[in-house]
């Protein structure tokens, strides 16, 4: 939700001096950019070139980077709600902006909690902000529903893929993920908020079209790594988001 990271503490800086005098931070190597659980589209784009991928295409060019470091949950609904969309038809009308989206929303809670330094939201409140802005929005018939696996079970790993293929078919609904990033990415421990953008059945693979642009590009994750990321509760660092799990959050036309 909040993705700043915490390379190297001024405390550990110092435990090194004291403890390893002389030694220099370039002899650390450094870590990569992704852990083994997750591949960049830069990497490995080939399903996209042989796929119709509809998703992609309809969702990438509209995610663009969350405008605070929690504003994740602002960043992919409007990503959807404008790919869902589409482009505008007209020359003076634009495309929806995260803050203009949160003007049109008028929820001083979203705004609050997507503000720089702010909590982030909660799965069940993602759903909500998410059910106002299509409503604000005027998409007449859309609806808002969600899926919360309860374990990482053979029938809830199903399930996801059910929903992931189904998804998939078509460019008219989208699927927002509620995870812990860190599951996938290796890196930081904590909730976030993206948008769903191809499955790869064969491979069994999920893109995530990330927000958290300023350290990451979409990638790929397996399945079961998605469950897995899911399904891990935040930790108490988190403040009022701790124990919360996630989910996808479905938008359907």
């Amino acid at each position: 939700m909040t993705s700043s990271r915490i390379v190297v503490s001024a405390a550990a800086v110092f435990g090194v001096a004291i403890a390893f005098a002389g030694a220099s931070f370039a002899d650390e190597t450094p870590l990569p950019k992704l852990g083994p659980n997750a591949v960049s589209v830069t990497e490995d784009y080939a399903f996209l070139r042989s796929a119709e991928a509809p998703d992609y295409w309809a969702f990438a060019p509209f995610v663009k980077p969350q405008f605070t470091t929690s504003a994740c949950s602002i960043a992919a609904v409007t990503a959807a709600v404008n790919g869902l969309r589409g482009l505008p038809a007209n020359s003076e009308d634009t495309v929806t902006t995260q803050p203009e989206m949160l003007e049109l929303v008028a929820r001083a809670d979203w705004s609050a909690l997507s503000a720089e330094g702010g909590d982030g939201v909660k799965f069940d409140q993602l759903a909500e902000f998410t059910q106002a802005a299509v409503s604000a929005a005027g998409m007449e018939g859309a609806t808002v529903e969600t899926f919360k696996p309860a374990d990482n079970s053979a029938a809830s790993l199903d399930a996801v893929r059910q929903m992931l293929a189904g998804n998939e078919a078509r460019a008219s609904d989208a699927l927002l993920l509620y995870f812990n990033q860190g599951v996938v990415t290796g890196d930081w421990d904590g909730p976030h908020v993206a948008l769903i953008g191809a499955y790869d059945a064969a491979q069994d693979r999920v893109l995530i079209l990330e927000v958290d642009q300023e350290w990451y590009v979409p990638y790929w994750t397996p399945t079961p790594v998605l469950l897995e990321a899911m399904l891990k509760p935040t930790s108490a660092e988190h403040g009022p988001l701790e124990g919360e799990t996630g989910g996808f959050v479905h938008i359907a036309r």
